[in-house]
């Protein structure tokens, strides 16, 4: 057991049917870092985060959180264990504004002569703003999410799931698509977020934008666990080895040459 771990996750099975999208993999999460999840299609990364996020339920292995075991088997107890995601497709409602979207199924509601309860728009609104403020992204809580940038997108997902004062949040390819400029403002968002002592999973395509954020990062084959290595140092030829062989990059030259 890792003293330093917000999560740990260890012997991983899930499959569907005949299919093996994962064959006991473990992940560990530590305290304030920033946890990098690579691999090529269907090496099993989503499933992963999945397993953690409350979205499926492994077929075996063992889930700690600050140490203690626990069953995630639905989303709500992801939540209330202080584990957020902002998965691939967003799930925003374009004809929303940005203030709905952030409190999207977390309305706020007051009381009305202890009859019925109304939305607080006014406190929405306000907490929307004051928390686009903390995190410096410049939008207007009143505008329509469809008349945003896929980057601005991105953000105010991402804001989203700061509502509830998480301890680790995932993050599902928060750079796909967007321009360079949208991407960059994402990683600083989430270098942001560390600072704020919030530990990160980030699952990526984007082998330099891993690298450039990550602390460690956990490399996935075929649902099988090909690596967790620290990110200072490592070559991208080192990471592309494992996610297309399973293997080092050291390991895999060799192969090949005695082959």
């Amino acid at each position: 057991m890792d003293d330093s771990a917000v999560v740990e996750m260890e012997g991983i099975t899930k499959s569907f049917g005949s299919v093996v999208a994962l064959q006991s993999v473990d992940f560990t999460l530590r305290d304030g870092e920033i946890h990098g999840l690579v691999g090529d299609n269907g090496a099993g990364k989503s499933t992963l985060i999945k397993c953690l996020a409350g979205v499926l339920t492994p077929d075996e292995g063992t889930i700690r959180v600050r140490g203690r075991t626990v069953t995630i088997d639905n989303p709500r107890v992801a939540k209330s264990l202080g584990i957020e995601t902002a998965f691939q497709d967003l799930a925003l409602a374009g004809n929303l504004t940005v203030t709905q979207n952030i409190f999207l199924g977390r309305e706020r509601v007051r009381g009305f002569r202890g009859l019925f309860g109304v939305l607080d728009k006014r406190q929405m609104r306000a907490r929307a703003e004051e928390l686009l403020a903390d995190l410096e992204i410049g939008v207007d809580p009143d505008a329509l999410v469809r008349d945003l940038s896929g980057g601005e997108r991105q953000l105010v997902s991402i804001s989203r799931t700061l509502l509830s004062d998480p301890d680790v949040i995932i993050m599902d390819e928060p750079t796909s698509a967007l321009s360079v400029e949208g991407a960059k403002r994402v990683l600083d968002l989430i270098e942001q977020l560390r600072q704020q002592g919030i530990s990160i999973i980030v699952i990526s395509h984007n082998i330099e934008y891993t690298q450039r954020i990550a602390d460690r990062i956990k490399v996935l084959y075929n649902g099988m666990d090909a690596g967790d290595i620290s990110a200072d140092g490592v070559t991208r030829d080192d990471i592309v080895a494992r996610m297309v062989s399973g293997r080092p990059e050291s390991e895999s030259a060799s192969s090949q040459s005695t082959a």
